[in-house]
């Protein structure tokens, strides 16, 4: 090669003068939003985004599950037009995933719930607001103005009228689907903000004072942003003193039956969501109430430690029930080929919780938009190295484009939905 040749080759630009901007651009995968998100949080608030329950072998295990899935694609298949829209619950959607309901999200970055609904408006997906949320049903419905396709999820309180009003302003607001969570009848035992001695608002405590010195802007940005609250739920409806996180979970109602979802079929006009560990037994009878989709998720690992990873619970619920009953999906999703396994097993949508909040944390409005680049990127690249054009060939192609090890090396049968079932 000659000199000149080679000189070409060296680019003498100067790097972009904003910090934050460099540090965004260098984050090519989820994981490098989390190890940003890592280095800008206080240690308990990076905690309570990371954490699980007890050993937190389901919040491993969740991902593991996804990933033991392998590929068998088709070639030589002409995908220029492969194309990730779709349609979730019956709306229009850029792809088949969402953002995920979490709670006390301007704890996380005081842009809080408007910023991730505002990403999910400009990506074309759902975002599901938390009853827990620190934005009110009402603000984030003016905020999205008819952007985004809103949902609302539902914790069943010990004061029904508080439950029964929560469902009434959901629907006045505007949101299109209710989601009601089914598996918090008690709190997960959340060892990592336990010994953190974690609350809402975070607390200065010796040890947050001590964190303040290596995370100083978090800290600032609290302190100039407006007070922290649960925004959905009045102080004058809670304990002495109002809620806080040690004793809000013990106003959500373990004596929930079916008859309560009944009543709140009764109550909500728009689509109803089941949500939790939900098995196939369980999905028929919701399927014979009205129920019009399940959302299969452990809340991530963080309620009941040793529960079922969701992914291992969407072919067998796809097969007990119709295809019209929706079926969507969280806990664990990393990366677009995730959410391809999880519609080739038959879903309709994989949601993500964590890793928009890692990009949130990484790069503000600008984070939210590289999380949902990056699934989006990722899902289509997927697509179409597995010779799918859509998401509909997708599902229909699922059997014969997944397998197992235990499938491959003949521990259980050839069909991998068939694998699966049988290990339940």
């Amino acid at each position: 090669m000659k000199i000149r040749d080679a000189l070409s080759l060296i680019d003498l630009r100067l790097p972009s003068g904003d910090l934050a901007a460099r540090q965004l651009a260098a984050c090519h995968s989820i994981e490098d939003l989390e190890r940003l998100a890592r280095r800008r949080l206080p240690r308990s608030v990076l905690d309570y985004v990371n954490g699980g329950a007890d050993h937190e072998l389901s919040l491993a295990q969740n991902t593991d599950a996804i990933r033991r899935w392998s590929f068998t694609p088709q070639v030589l298949t002409d995908v220029v037009q492969t194309s990730t829209a779709t349609s979730v619950l019956g709306h229009p959607a850029a792809a088949p995933f969402g953002f995920a309901p979490t709670g006390y999200t301007r704890m996380i970055s005081p842009l809080g719930e408007k910023a991730v609904a505002a990403a999910a408006g400009r990506a074309g997906i759902p975002y599901a607001l938390s009853t827990m949320a620190t934005t009110s049903l009402e603000d984030l419905a003016a905020h999205a103005a008819g952007r985004t396709d809103l949902w609302f999820q539902l914790y069943i309180w010990r004061d029904r009228r508080l439950t029964q009003q929560l469902i009434a302003r959901a629907s006045d607001s505007g949101y299109r689907v209710l989601e009601v969570a089914v598996d918090t009848a008690v709190s997960g035992l959340r060892l990592r903000d336990a010994r953190n001695g974690f609350t809402i608002p975070p607390k200065l405590t010796l040890a947050s004072v001590l964190d303040i010195g290596t995370k100083p802007k978090y800290w600032t940005g609290m302190l100039r942003s407006p007070s922290m609250e649960f925004a959905n739920v009045s102080a004058a409806d809670g304990p002495d003193g109002g809620y806080t996180i040690e004793n809000i979970t013990k106003q959500f109602d373990p004596s929930v039956q079916w008859s309560d979802l009944e009543d709140i079929r009764s109550r909500w006009d728009g689509k109803l969501v089941l949500k939790g560990p939900i098995g196939p037994a369980d999905a028929l009878r919701a399927a014979d109430l009205g129920v019009d989709a399940l959302h299969l998720s452990n809340h991530g690992g963080r309620q009941l430690d040793r529960s079922i990873a969701p992914i291992d619970l969407v072919a067998p619920v796809r097969q007990a029930v119709s295809d019209d009953l929706g079926i969507v999906v969280d806990s664990g999703f990393r990366h677009g080929a995730d959410i391809a396994t999880a519609i080739a097993l038959g879903a309709d949508a994989a949601f993500v919780g964590r890793p928009y909040l890692w990009g949130l944390v990484a790069g503000g409005h600008a984070g939210l938009d590289t999380t949902a680049r990056l699934f989006m990127d990722g899902l289509r690249r997927t697509m179409q190295l597995l010779g799918v054009r859509d998401v509909a060939e997708l599902r229909r192609r699922g059997p014969e484009l997944l397998s197992t090890h235990e499938a491959r090396t003949g521990l259980f049968s050839d069909t991998p939905y068939t694998s699966v079932e049988e290990t339940l």
